[in-house]
C-alpha cells in the first residue's frame, strides 16, 4: 500500500457510511437497553406481579428471562438477515431491522399491563421481545460489515468501531431518557405510565435512522461479489459446512464481553436502587459515566486494533476485565458514588477494548460470500451464550446466596473462556483481501 493511500482522508462516502452506521446502531440498541433497564426496575410488578404474587425476586427473575428469551431468537434473525445479506446486499437488510425493532419498541409501549388484560399482557410482551430479538439478530453483522467494508485497509479496525459505539451511545440515550422523564413528572408518575415514553419515542427515532441508512450505497465488497459471479444459491449451508468452527470460535470470543455488557446495561441500574439504595436519578447518573467510559474504550479499542493488531487489543481488554470482575462489586458495595463509577468505568475499559476492534476480527474471519453469515450467526449465538441470560443469573446468584461477588466470579469464567478463544487464532487476520 503506498503512502498515499495510507494518508488520504476519510470520503463523502466514508463519512455517510459512519454516519449511517452509528447512528442506525445508537437507535436500534436504543430500542433494546430501554427495555433492558425497564426489565430491571418496572415491568416485574406490571406484566409478571400476577404470576408471582407472593415472589417479588421471582417476579424480577421472570422479568429479566425476557431479556434471555429474545437472544435465543437472534440466531434465526441472524441465519435469515444473514442469507439475505449475503444474496441481496447490507443495505436493504439494515433498513428492514430497524423497521422491524422500531416497530415491536413502540407497541410494547402501548401494551396494556397484566392488571388489565391478565395472563395476556406477558404472552404479547414476550412475542414482541422476540421480534426485538430477531431484529437485533441481523442487524449487528450488516452495520459492521458496511463500515468495514467501506473502510481503508489500515483503518478497518477504527471504522469497525463506529457500529460498536453506537452500544453505549444507544446505553446513554437510553438512560438519559429515562433520566430527564424521571425528573420531569416524577418517580411515582414514571412507574405508573411515564417508562412508556421512552418507547413510543423510538419511532421518531426510527424515521431518522432510515433516513440515513437509505443515503449510503451498497457495500463495495458485495457490489464486487455480485459482479464476479450470482450469489450464492445457499450461503448458509456453504456456511455450516465449511466454516462451523470459526462460527463457534467467534462465539466464545464474545461471550465475556457480552455478559460483562449486559450485567452493566441490565443489572447494575437495578441492584444499585434495589440492593444499594441509591436513589434513581443517581443510579442513572452512574450508568451515564459508565456507558461513557465504554465509548471512549470502544473507539480506542478500534484505533489499536490497527496498531497493535485485533488479537492483542482482544486479550488486553479481557485482562482487565478479568483483574477487574471480582474486586468491582466491593467497590460498589461501598455504596460511595465516585467509587460506583470508578467501578463501571474500569469495567467499561475492559469492555471496550474487547468490543472496539470485533467489526474487523469478524469480518476478516469469513470469506466475502458467507460473511454476513457468518458474523451475524457467530454474533448472535455469543450473545445467547453470554449476555441473555446474565441479568437474571446475576438476580439469582444475589437471590440465592447475598453475595455479589459471586457474580464476579462468573463473569471471570466467561472472560477466561473467551480469553482462550481469541488466543487460539494462530494468526491475526489484520489486513487481508476482504474480497476473496
Amino acid at each position: 500500500m503506498t503512502t498515499t493511500t495510507q494518508h488520504q482522508g476519510v470520503t463523502s462516502e466514508e463519512k455517510r457510511v459512519l454516519s449511517a452506521t452509528l447512528v442506525g446502531t445508537a437507535i436500534e440498541w436504543y430500542d433494546f437497553f430501554i427495555y433492558a433497564q425497564a426489565a430491571a426496575l418496572i415491568l416485574g410488578p406490571l406484566f409478571f406481579a400476577g404470576l408471582a404474587s407472593d415472589a417479588p425476586a421471582l417476579a424480577e427473575i421472570l422479568s429479566f428471562a425476557t431479556i434471555g428469551i429474545s437472544f435465543l431468537f437472534r440466531p434465526l434473525g441472524a441465519m435469515i438477515c444473514g442469507y439475505m445479506g449475503d444474496r441481496y446486499g447490507r443495505k436493504i437488510v439494515l433498513v428492514l431491522t430497524l423497521i422491524l425493532m422500531g416497530a415491536a419498541t413502540t407497541l410494547i409501549g402501548l401494551l396494556p399491563t397484566y392488571a388489565q388484560i391478565g395472563i395476556w399482557a406477558p404472552i404479547i410482551l414476550v412475542i414482541l421481545r422476540i421480534l426485538q430479538g430477531f431484529s437485533a439478530g441481523g442487524e449487528w453483522g450488516g452495520a459492521a460489515l458496511m463500515a468495514v467494508e467501506h473502510a481503508p485497509v489500515h483503518r478497518r479496525s477504527f471504522f469497525g468501531a463506529f457500529p460498536q459505539i453506537g452500544v453505549p451511545i444507544g446505553m446513554l440515550l437510553a438512560t438519559g431518557t429515562t433520566l430527564l422523564i424521571t425528573a420531569i413528572i416524577g418517580k411515582e408518575a414514571y412507574m405508573e405510565w411515564g417508562w412508556r415514553i421512552p418507547f413510543l419515542l423510538s419511532l421518531v427515532l426510527i424515521g431518522v435512522g432510515v433516513l440515513i441508512r437509505r443515503a449510503v450505497e451498497e457495500s463495495p465488497v458485495f457490489e464486487k461479489l455480485h459482479e464476479r459471479r450470482k450469489e450464492s444459491s445457499a450461503p448458509m449451508r456453504e456456511l455450516f459446512k465449511n466454516h462451523f468452527g470459526t462460527v463457534m470460535q467467534t462465539a466464545f470470543i464474545f461471550v465475556a464481553n457480552n455478559a460483562g455488557g449486559y450485567l452493566l446495561i441490565a443489572f447494575v441500574i437495578g441492584y444499585s436502587q434495589k440492593v444499594l439504595g441509591f436513589p434513581p436519578i443517581t443510579s442513572m447518573l452512574m450508568a451515564c459515566a459508565g456507558a461513557t467510559s465504554w465509548l471512549i474504550f470502544t473507539l480506542l479499542g478500534g484505533h489499536l486494533g490497527d496498531k497493535w493488531g485485533r488479537k492483542r487489543t482482544f486479550q488486553v481488554g479481557y485482562t482487565i476485565l478479568a483483574i477487574w470482575a471480582i474486586p468491582m462489586w466491593f467497590l460498589m458495595d461501598t455504596k460511595d458514588p465516585a467509587l460506583f463509577i470508578l467501578a463501571l468505568s474500569v469495567l467499561a475499559a475492559g469492555l471496550g477494548l474487547s468490543y472496539g476492534p470485533q467489526s474487523a476480527l469478524y469480518a476478516e474471519m469469513f470469506p466475502a460470500k458467507v460473511r454476513y453469515s457468518g458474523v451475524s450467526v457467530g454474533y448472535a449465538l455469543g450473545a445467547i451464550l453470554g449476555g441473555a441470560f446474565a441479568p437474571m443469573i446475576a438476580s439469582a446468584i444475589m437471590a440465592t446466596y447475598k453475595q455479589s461477588y459471586l457474580i464476579g466470579v462468573y463473569l471471570l469464567c466467561l472472560t477466561i473462556i473467551s480469553f482462550t478463544a481469541v488466543t487460539m487464532i494462530k494468526k491475526d487476520p489484520q489486513g487481508i483481501d476482504l474480497n476473496k
